[in-house]
């Protein structure tokens, strides 16, 4: 009986703490999305979450760490894996297009922000908007490079040049935001338009 209650009780810490590092990014992230990155501290995030300074410190390292936690959540919210396995499931090249444009809109929709804080940002974090912009450029090599010749309009390196000019977050914001678009249309358009302006 005294083992079942203590593996329960390590359950309940390790939950315990999952929520504590949950609450301190979701803290995080609206201080710096109103605030901005530069004038945020650490101390304000921990009263924002209700934690102590060590709290925060002993659960990402620093503030630069936050922010990376707050990058890498926001790639999983825009689920990777649902990409591969419909860029594997792709009947030709037009529904690869589509399949990352659709990782765009999800991206964009659920994390735009923490992708413009952390470009306007600068320093030390600029460094980590440029490592995702480089990584989604790696995804667009390797699955233009898997098309047969003469099946993109341009070479590679420039279709992954209009690819990138087409599909950012300043265009998806000024759609979203701006002129009213709803997301799906968003994608829809991206869809069209990359399949135009890139395939032969």
């Amino acid at each position: 009986m005294r083992q079942v209650k203590r593996r329960y009780e390590s359950m309940r810490r390790a939950t315990q703490a999952q929520q504590t590092r949950a609450d301190i990014a979701q803290a995080a992230r609206r201080l710096f999305v109103a605030r901005g990155w530069a004038a945020t501290t650490v101390r304000d995030v921990a009263a924002e979450a209700g934690v102590s300074v060590p709290t925060v410190y002993a659960a990402y390292g620093s503030k630069d760490g936050l922010a990376q936690a707050l990058v890498d959540a926001a790639a999983l919210t825009a689920d990777r894996a649902r990409q591969l396995a419909e860029l594997e499931a792709a009947a030709d090249p037009a529904e690869q297009l589509a399949a990352m444009a659709a990782f765009d809109r999800r991206l964009f929709e659920r994390a735009g922000d923490v992708i413009t804080m952390v470009r306007q940002a600068g320093g030390d974090l600029a460094q980590l908007y440029a490592d995702g912009r480089r990584d989604a450029d790696e995804v667009r090599r390797q699955v233009f490079e898997s098309w047969p010749p003469g099946t993109l309009r341009a070479d590679v390196p420039t279709s992954i040049d209009v690819y990138a000019a087409l599909c950012t977050i300043d265009a998806y914001t000024t759609l979203t935001t701006e002129r009213g678009w709803p997301p799906d249309r968003v994608e829809r358009w991206w869809q069209d338009v990359l399949a135009r302006e890139l395939l032969a």
